[in-house]
């Protein structure tokens, strides 16, 4: 009966090499095509929903050379008036999201969309971008988020709004907290706290 096994396991292993060497679109050998998205869906009632819990740091840097946040767009009024404020202002990032807090620390994904300053009476962001895994288990999948950033509180959370990958699906919740930011430049490093429901 083991025998059996290992060989039932070994041809997985040998199907998955021939998918991936074939350029079929797969993560971690789940069919991407439009016909295996239907058969996933079909089998969707068998499967049950797991949660998956892990951290990160996302480097937003604005300043130097090679900036991971570049300002697009900024309103025009609110720059020239007595007391400036960055309501309206629209920045693009690419930013990576390491295992660690340091910059140096392994990559993990990346962030990749806009941010906006929409809050008159409050500073806070409209964060619209996906989470890109670039290494590590979730290589492959993303996931995406939407929500707002009442950037001086101490947690904030995020909705995740959907996923692909081995987070189809997904749904849940980022707790954000500043770990550092530098007022000079206004690069910032900030906890991201993943609480993902997905099948």
């Amino acid at each position: 009966m083991r025998g059996k096994e290992m060989a039932a396991r070994a041809t997985i292993v040998y199907l998955c090499s021939i998918v991936v060497a074939t350029a079929t679109p797969a993560v971690g050998c789940i069919d991407e095509s439009p016909e295996g998205v239907a058969k996933w869906f079909q089998n969707l009632g068998h499967r049950k929903e797991k949660l998956t819990t892990f951290k990160l740091y996302l480097h937003d840097q604005v300043s130097g050379k090679n900036p991971t946040a570049v300002v697009v767009a900024r309103a025009n009024f609110t720059s020239k008036t007595p007391a400036p404020t960055p309501f309206g202002t629209i920045v693009v990032i690419d930013d990576p999201l390491t295992d660690g807090p340091e910059l140096n620390s392994t990559v993990m994904a990346q962030a990749q969309g806009i941010y906006l300053s929409d809050g008159l009476e409050e500073f806070a962001l409209n964060m619209n971008f996906n989470f890109v895994f670039t290494s590590g288990k979730y290589k492959g999948s993303t996931l995406s988020l939407f929500g707002r950033n009442p950037v001086f509180r101490l947690y904030r959370e995020l909705s995740i709004v959907g996923g692909t990958g081995v987070f189809r699906l997904a749904r849940g919740i980022i707790t954000v907290k500043t770990y550092q930011f530098n007022p000079t430049s206004n690069d910032a490093t900030l906890q991201y706290y993943f609480a993902v429901l997905h099948f």
